[in-house]
């Protein structure tokens, strides 16, 4: 499974964009090469040898990230060849080529830009950045196996905490996989501030060792669940032992809440 994942292709293309959306999707580090020139290369210049050194370095970044079994998202040109095997000096990458603009801004940068013989998913215009991510989200994660045996767990998760996990993982300890169905509750009231996209970011995170065997979707605000006569599935209740049991969401908002405003 790719956990490197490099975003190229000419500038303006939407590398950013798409690395933007794709990021928190994968739970994933993003190194952005406008920035981590700014911040780390102030060194490197934009001769043919810095190029390639950036590349290097943004490699590098990346991979101490994957060794910690997480996601590394880098977004920039790499517009050689020579550039590319530097970026995977340490390890090979998922390549995602945007390839939306047949010429940029940047005449010098058209110039030495040369087309990638090896990438995994070519972005072309069609399609929005989100349908892109999901795209390359769904490549380089294990695969849910949708007629497997599926455990359903259904809540609002405001926030997702760990009594929640040891829901799941004892779910997943009995069945092998699991559906985790978010409700649609975000800005319903002052009890529900997060919208899906938060609430699948922190499920996944802390899931991440479990990748392939879970799935996070949303769903309209379910309040009521009926069934008729027994259809082939168990409706049961898993009782945790009290400290989990005596997690709040209520006081985990207050302490988020209270972290956004010193931030």
């Amino acid at each position: 499974m790719a956990r490197k994942i490099l975003i190229m292709g000419l500038p303006g293309a939407g590398k950013t964009t798409l690395a933007k959306v794709l990021a928190p999707r994968l739970n994933a580090v993003h190194f952005n090469a406008d920035d981590v020139r700014r911040e780390i290369n102030k060194d490197l210049g934009f001769a043919a040898a810095d190029r390639i050194e950036q590349a290097r370095r943004m490699g590098w970044l990346c991979d101490q990230v994957v060794k910690i079994g997480c996601f590394a998202v880098a977004d920039f040109i790499c517009p050689t060849e020579d550039a590319r095997a530097a970026f995977e000096a340490g390890g090979s990458s998922f390549i995602v080529w945007v390839d939306r603009v047949r010429q940029s801004r940047f005449e010098d940068t058209d110039r030495i830009f040369v087309a990638p013989e090896r990438y995994d998913v070519r972005v072309i215009a069609e399609g929005s950045p989100e349908y892109w991510a999901e795209e390359v989200a769904k490549r380089v994660r294990p695969v849910f196996d949708t007629k497997r045996p599926t455990a359903l767990f259904v809540g609002r998760y405001q926030p997702f905490h760990d009594g929640h996990r040891a829901l799941i993982i004892e779910g997943l300890r009995r069945v092998g996989q699991v559906c985790i169905a978010v409700r649609d509750t975000a800005g319903t009231d002052g009890n529900n501030p997060f919208n899906f996209e938060y609430v699948r970011a922190r499920i996944e995170h802390a899931l991440r060792e479990f990748e392939g065997r879970f799935l996070v979707v949303p769903l309209p605000n379910i309040t009521h669940v009926f069934y008729g006569r027994d259809v082939g599935y168990a409706v049961e209740r898993i009782d945790l032992d009290l400290s989990l049991q005596a997690i709040s969401a209520t006081d985990l908002r207050r302490r988020l809440s209270r972290r956004a405003e010193h931030v």
